[in-house]
């Protein structure tokens, strides 16, 4: 199985920040010190009839005020194909916003950015400092031939910060995107929050310049089962379809629920969902989807 990962992080804490990383800082998970260590493209290890083929590395806070270093590093020490995902700031000046936009755009690895939504999503959203931005960003795009990415990462649970941004995505129709973790589906599919979930998976769909990533699974619960997996793998599938879907590892992450890259990636393989795709389907959502939406999309 050839394996585009479209959604990891590689930490290097010798040479990043690395904030949210040390026991004295938010989040604070219990099983934190999980994470808390340097992980290279050698820990990326598969075995046998598994191919990582390519990734995409989100950024991970190596250096929030300089966002082009943590890109220049993965350039001098990666050696598979990869594309990365900078982190910005939306409420920046114009002027700065700008500015770090060029200095990223000279670096070939660099695909998108993303800026953490989360429970601040419908602040920034509707935030007039932030459209601008997203509006220069849609305009960079254009100005430099290259079809850009915003990670769009926050839950879906409520419909107001879901329906900001779709108007948001109707309104920059040359950014290309792409849903994190699914979403965040609640652990409980029984619950009016789940039903919110579908609904709103329902509404960004529609646009066909957003995709979705299916990782992060143990963000919502660390010991989440097969059919709760299954079930919401079958619901994204049906609402967007076989082309806008990826599947993805967010390790190291991953580990808070599997013991190795290998493991996570043997157990999305072996799932019901998975295994009862065809074998065109399956090429989709492990390596073609991410190889138009990250690379030949660019």
């Amino acid at each position: 199985m050839k394996i585009i990962d479209p959604h990891l992080h590689l930490f290097n804490l010798d040479q990043g920040d690395y904030h949210w990383l040390k026991a004295d800082n938010p989040p604070f998970w219990s099983d934190k010190p999980v994470i808390n260590k340097t992980f290279e493209e050698n820990d990326l290890a598969l075995e046998t009839g598994f191919l990582l083929a390519g990734f995409v590395h989100i950024e991970a806070g190596f250096n929030n005020k300089q966002p082009w270093r943590e890109l220049t590093a993965l350039e001098q020490t990666c050696s598979k194909r990869f594309r990365a995902i900078a982190t910005v700031d939306l409420t920046a000046s114009n002027h700065d916003f700008k500015q770090c936009l060029v200095k990223l755009a000279k670096l070939h690895s660099f695909i998108g950015v993303r800026h953490l939504l989360d429970e601040q999503a419908l602040n920034l959203l509707t935030n007039k400092q932030v459209l601008r931005n997203f509006k220069i960003l849609n305009d960079f795009a254009l100005d430099i031939d290259q079809r850009l990415i915003f990670e769009t990462q926050l839950e879906f649970s409520e419909h107001a910060p879901v329906n900001a941004l779709c108007d948001v995505i109707g309104d920059n129709p040359d950014i290309s995107f792409i849903i994190n973790h699914a979403g965040f589906p609640p652990a409980d599919i029984q619950t009016i929050e789940w039903q919110n979930w579908q609904s709103n998976l329902n509404k960004l769909s529609i646009f066909s310049h957003v995709a979705i990533k299916c990782s992060g699974w143990e963000m919502t619960d660390r010991n989440y089962q097969s059919t709760w997996l299954n079930e919401n793998l079958a619901v994204i599938f049906n609402i967007f379809g076989v082309k806008k879907i990826m599947l993805a590892s967010n390790f190291p992450l991953c580990l808070f629920s599997k013991s190795n890259y290998q493991d996570y990636w043997q157990s999305i393989i072996s799932c019901d969902f998975f295994q009862a795709l065809t074998e065109q389907e399956k090429s989709a959502l492990c390596y073609g989807n991410a190889l138009r939406w990250y690379f030949i999309n660019s």
